[in-house]
């Protein structure tokens, strides 16, 4: 849901043009804007000649074609891959075919979740994605002229994966941390406690500039960050007043909650509150009768 967040920076683009928006960062837009996307999938290159591509985007034809312009007399070497949404990972098929390059990300859809028996996905994940090369956290790829280090943030989804470009101080949040709204937190990939604690790491970090896949660059990161965390405590808060008040479904807490938003991102807020709940039967805040559904009822513990 697009908020009222500072600290960030927009930079006027042209879908097709190749932006460069710091000594060692291009950008290229998608045309796939939504209520989702903002004005489309942010790709990103990283260096000169030799180059790493970050999340290449949807299967758009003419998107592929932008990039291939962007890097037309330019060796691929890496294509990093934030998360398995289908705005994000699927052209890496199309770019890897035509460069050679190898993929990296945390792994395929749904690997990050801890029930491996049990791993759910949602629609929109990318199910066809599988990496190259699985990378972890801590793990430092590196190029002509440019470092990354992998910043591992599950929470959106539970193979989320940050890349911070050591040379700049800049971090590429992909959807973690978006530059004009909250991130979507949708069970059963997404997990609200892994994107809490997610946040918080971030917070202990020393970047200087976030790149998101989708909304302009944030400035000031940490106070950026923050407010997210305050946000989604206030949403916590939101939830236990409904409680209080008697709604104990989530279909009748979303249109209180979400007053001021477009009904028809009720079901995308519905499983946000969904992921709310999840984590606050976790800590033992709520009570349901088995595991946490949209259609459940929740009472204070």
């Amino acid at each position: 849901m697009a908020v009222q967040i500072p600290y960030v920076r927009e930079i006027e683009f042209e879908y097709g043009d190749c932006d460069e928006v710091s000594p060692l960062i291009r950008r290229v837009v998608a045309k796939n804007p939504s209520a989702f996307t903002y004005k489309g999938t942010g790709t990103y290159i990283i260096g000169h000649g030799d180059v790493a591509v970050i999340d290449p985007g949807p299967m758009l034809t003419e998107h592929v074609e932008a990039l291939l312009r962007a890097l037309e007399g330019e060796t691929v070497s890496h294509i990093l891959i934030t998360h398995t949404h289908s705005d994000h990972s699927p052209a890496a098929k199309p770019l890897k075919a035509l460069t050679g390059a190898e993929t990296y990300a945390f792994g395929p859809h749904g690997s990050g979740q801890q029930a491996k028996d049990e791993v759910q996905v949602e629609e929109d994940g990318d199910m066809e994605f599988k990496p190259d090369v699985e990378v972890r956290h801590g793990d430092i790829l590196e190029g002509d002229g440019w470092t990354v280090e992998c910043v591992y943030t599950p929470g959106h989804t539970s193979n989320h994966m940050c890349f911070a470009l050591k040379e700049e101080k800049a971090l590429f949040t992909g959807d973690h941390v978006m530059g004009w709204s909250t991130s979507i937190v949708s069970p059963p990939d997404g997990n609200m406690e892994q994107y809490m604690a997610s946040l918080h790491l971030l917070l202990t970090r020393d970047d200087e500039i976030y790149w998101p896949t989708h909304g302009p660059a944030i400035t000031d990161p940490k106070p950026f960050v923050r407010s997210f965390i305050a946000h989604r405590e206030d949403r916590e808060r939101q939830i236990m007043e409904q409680l209080a008040a008697g709604r104990t479904r989530i279909q009748d807490m979303v249109p209180v909650m979400y007053a001021a938003v477009d009904k028809r991102l009720y079901p995308a807020a519905a499983r946000s509150v969904l992921a709310h709940m999840e984590h606050l039967v976790a800590r033992g805040a709520v009570r349901t009768e088995g595991r946490p559904t949209l259609s459940g009822e929740y009472r204070l513990a």
